[in-house]
């Protein structure tokens, strides 16, 4: 067991880098990865979303209770500025139908357990990020086809109720299960939880391998558009995020917690989602493939700036 913890804290230590070097083998050497079919993403992020059920406590959604304040403030950031920021930046770049649809999905999406990771990482508000990530993902299932429905009926086709029944079964039903084999078998899963960084890094690998291989070609003559707008939706989350809390003067870890939960999405599901709702928009699940190598790389290099903030902070 305590190879097996060593092995996911390499996993966890070095995310980013690992996330980066699978993306590149398969935009690069596509064949090297076109064996991972796009039919297992949906089941990828099912254990990924089983492995987060598994990590909640009831203790985790009583921040609600206490501190309603600031998840409110968390769940209204998060599905207005990411939403609106995607739709202004794809009209801005005259994105086509299925890259704009599959970045607002990006947008509509919650936050993803890596933010709870980056904020941990970051010294920041753990709890509160845990919170809005719980709050956030149970409410997806209303906002993401709503907002999304909201802002594209006019580019292309959204199905709501397809999107909603999607996210009921690759999350919901996932986090539901983790949590509750949690509550009954609290013991054996505090024992396993140690070892899920490796399994979310994989699974996460092998969603990105799997959309970036068969969409390689597509990739590569799309230019480096689609790059820019998924890294300036990042970068301006954390950024939205970041002035939200310094202008509603929150302590620095909230400040910290907040900024990275808005700018980390669940590309995750944002890829399984396009492929669901948009069928026949091939390149609609791209977006979200590259904002999981782009994130993971960002969040890690945002972790160590908040650090040497706190330091400095500390010193003066």
């Amino acid at each position: 067991m305590k190879t097996l913890e060593k092995i996911s804290d390499f996993f966890g230590k070095y995310m980013a880098l690992i996330v980066l070097v699978v993306a590149a083998l398969a935009l690069f050497v596509p064949r090297s990865c076109l064996w991972i079919q796009t039919s297992w993403v949906n089941y990828l992020l099912m254990i990924v979303m089983f492995g987060m059920g598994l990590t909640l406590k009831l203790e985790d959604f009583k921040l609600v209770f206490t501190r309603p304040k600031d998840i409110l403030i968390g769940c209204l950031a998060q599905f207005t500025i990411m939403p609106l920021l995607a739709f202004a930046l794809g009209k801005l770049f005259h994105l086509d139908a299925a890259l704009l649809a599959g970045v607002v999905l990006v947008g509509t999406c919650p936050g993803g357990t890596s933010s709870n990771v980056i904020t941990y990482l970051s010294k920041g508000d753990v709890a509160l990020s845990v919170g809005m990530t719980s709050v956030n993902t149970l409410l997806a299932p209303l906002l993401t086809p709503a907002i999304t429905y909201l802002l594209l009926r006019t580019t292309v086709t959204v199905d709501p109720v397809s999107m909603f029944l999607s996210i009921v079964k690759v999350v919901i039903v996932p986090i539901a299960l983790g949590f509750v084999i949690n509550k009954l078998f609290g013991k054996f899963t505090q024992k396993l939880v140690k070892v899920l960084p490796s399994v979310s890094v994989i699974a996460i690998c092998l969603i990105v391998a799997a959309v970036v291989s068969h969409n390689a070609e597509k990739i590569m003559t799309t230019g480096a558009i689609v790059f820019v707008v998924v890294i300036l939706h990042n970068l301006l989350g954390y950024a939205c995020g970041f002035g939200l809390g310094k202008l509603l003067h929150m302590s620095v870890p909230k400040t910290k917690a907040i900024s990275i939960e808005i700018g980390m999405q669940n590309s995750g599901l944002a890829t399984s989602l396009a492929g669901t709702a948009f069928p026949d928009l091939a390149m609609a699940t791209v977006p979200g493939a590259i904002f999981s190598v782009w994130h993971n790389i960002s969040g890690a290099i945002l972790a160590n700036l908040y650090n040497r903030w706190t330091e400095k902070s500390e010193s003066k």
